[in-house]
């Protein structure tokens, strides 16, 4: 230290002010080096940071590619594509007969209901009566529709009917299957009914009615529903309907 105090000692002044000058030139050099490499770090950082940013993107792309592609996956399969829809929806065929414009077999979506089938069969004739249908009632494959016209009396007159009628299906059975055979309550016609024990024709006719209006019995118990039938006549009852 004592030796770099004497040097600059015998300096001369042109000798000092060289060495200033050249000390700056280097402190000159050196921060514009500092100050370049700093820069450039920076810029890096940031270039690397829109690189990530982009592989996010990317693969936030990526996804939404996989998420589209299982959504096309889901569509299919419940019958939806980018294209529309695909009928894959399940359908009935009911009869629909009596007051409507164009009579006849028309194929509805399950779980239909009357009024489906009346506007599915043109609509009703201007001699209908809908008050005495239960236009809500929901519809099963294979089903009859009958509506009725204004005065007409439906005593012995089914409006929704299961059977094929008379004479149509016969199904050979033994006689003692015969007796085994329960009555259906939601499709038997007036006739059926009265084989039941203690029911007659009004009876039957109270049954046609409440089925016709309120729609099917889901259980046997409903069947107290209809005036007239108490416990003590559903108990004779009990062990000859069914209902399905």
């Amino acid at each position: 230290m004592e030796k770099i105090k004497e040097i600059i000692k015998n300096l001369t002044q042109k000798q000092k002010i060289v060495i200033v000058i050249i000390a700056t030139i280097l402190l000159i050099i050196g921060f514009i080096f500092i100050y370049k490499y700093y820069y450039d770090g920076e810029e890096n950082i940031i270039e690397n940071g829109i690189s990530k940013e982009n592989a996010v993107e990317n693969k936030i792309d990526e996804n939404e590619t996989i998420s589209n592609t299982e959504k096309e996956e889901i569509q299919e399969e419940s019958g939806e594509t980018k294209f529309g829809k695909i009928a894959t929806e399940k359908t009935i065929t009911v009869h629909v007969i009596g007051e409507v414009i164009t009579p006849g077999v028309v194929t509805l979506k399950e779980g239909s209901r009357i009024i489906d089938a009346i506007s599915a069969a043109g609509g009703k004739t201007e001699n209908a009566d809908l008050t005495k249908i239960n236009l809500a009632y929901v519809l099963e494959d294979g089903t009859q529709i009958y509506v009725p016209r204004v005065g007409e009396n439906l005593e012995n007159k089914e409006v929704i009917s299961e059977e094929a009628g008379e004479g149509v299906i016969n199904e050979s059975v033994t006689e003692a299957e015969e007796k085994n055979i329960k009555v259906n309550i939601n499709t038997a016609n007036s006739e059926k009914l009265q084989t039941l024990p203690g029911v007659g024709p009004a009876m039957a006719s109270k049954i046609i009615e409440y089925r016709n209006s309120k729609g099917k019995f889901k259980t046997i118990e409903d069947l107290k529903n209809v005036s007239g039938i108490g416990d003590n006549k559903f108990n004779k009852l009990k062990d000859y309907i069914v209902v399905n």
